[in-house]
C-alpha cells in the first residue's frame, strides 16, 4: 500500500507507454498518484489525468521556473481548476535560487500569490525549494496560517537539514522523501533520514526525474518508489509495510484522500 506523492505522469515522457507505466505501478501497489502542475498547461493535464485514472489526484500551480508567465488571469485560471473534484492541493509553487529560469522578485511574488490561493481555497500546498530555504521558510511562515487540516503542506525532495526539519514541522507540514535517499553517497540525506519520524514523510517519486537506483539517470515512474520505501525502511530499521503504511496514512490525510 504506497502513495506516490509527487508523480508528473502528465510530461511527454510518457506519452508512449503511459496506459503501462499506470499498470506497473498498480501491480507493485500502488494506490494513489499525485500529479502536480508546473504550469497552466500542464495543470490541465494534471486534471484530464485524474478524470481517466481512479488513482491519479491533481495539484494545480505554477513552479518558480514558469513564474515569470503568471499574470492574474493565470491565476483566476488556476482559481477554477481547483474546483474541480479531483484536484487536492495547489502545487508545485516555490522557489528555485539554483537555475533562477524567474527573476527572483516574481518568484517570490507569484509563490506569495498561490499560497493566498490555497489559504482562500482551504488546500494543502506541494512546495519545491531548491536553494533556497531561508526564504522559502520566511514567506510559509508569513502566509501559513490557516487550519486545512493537522497537516498544511508537503515541502516536496526535501534538502534541508534537521534544523529546517523541525521548523517545517512545526508550521504543520510534512516532508517529501525521493529517489535521491537510495544513493549511497547521499550520506547527509541518509543520516537525516534515520532520524525523521516517520509518521511526518511522504514518499514520491518525482517522476520522470529522480530515478532512484538501480536506475539512476533513466526514466523514473512510480512504481519505483517501492525503492524509496524500502530505503527509508532500511535507514529507519522497520519493515517496508510499515514505512508503506505510515506515509500513505500522512499522505491520505494532507490530501484527503479516502
Amino acid at each position: 500500500m504506497l502513495i506516490d506523492s509527487h508523480c508528473h505522469l502528465d510530461f511527454s515522457k510518457f506519452d508512449r507507454d503511459r496506459e503501462t507505466v499506470v499498470q506497473r505501478a498498480r501491480e507493485a501497489g500502488v494506490e494513489f498518484i499525485i500529479n502536480p502542475g508546473y504550469d497552466l498547461e500542464s495543470s490541465r493535464r494534471a486534471v484530464a489525468l485524474s478524470e481517466r485514472y481512479p488513482e491519479v489526484y491533481a495539484a494545480v500551480g505554477v513552479h518558480p521556473h514558469e513564474a515569470k508567465t503568471v499574470t492574474d488571469g493565470v491565476i483566476a485560471e488556476l482559481r477554477l481548476l481547483a474546483a474541480q473534484p479531483k484536484v487536492v492541493a495547489i502545487g508545485e509553487i516555490g522557489l528555485d535560487f539554483y537555475r533562477d529560469l524567474s527573476p527572483r522578485d516574481k518568484q517570490r511574488r507569484v509563490f506569495r500569490q498561490q499560497l493566498a490561493l490555497a489559504t482562500e481555497l482551504g488546500l494543502p500546498v506541494i512546495v519545491h525549494d531548491r536553494e533556497a530555504h531561508r526564504e522559502v521558510m520566511v514567506i510559509l511562515t508569513e502566509n501559513i496560517q490557516y487550519p486545512v487540516s493537522s497537516f498544511k503542506g508537503v515541502l516536496h525532495s526535501f534538502s534541508g537539514d534537521r534544523v529546517m526539519a523541525e521548523k517545517v514541522f512545526d508550521l504543520g507540514f510534512c516532508l517529501g522523501i525521493a529517489g535521491p535517499v537510495t544513493f549511497r553517497n547521499a550520506r547527509r540525506l541518509r543520516a537525516l533520514v534515520r532520524e525523521l519520524p516517520l509518521k511526518r514523510l511522504l514518499i514520491e517519486t518525482d517522476a520522470p526525474y529522480l530515478a532512484p537506483h538501480p536506475y539512476r539517470g533513466k526514466r523514473n515512474e512510480p512504481a519505483r518508489v517501492a525503492l524509496v520505501a524500502a530505503a527509508v525502511a532500511e535507514l529507519q530499521g522497520v519493515g517496508e509495510t510499515e514505512v508503506g503504511e505510515q506515509t500513505a496514512a500522512a499522505a491520505r490525510q494532507l490530501f484527503g484522500l479516502s
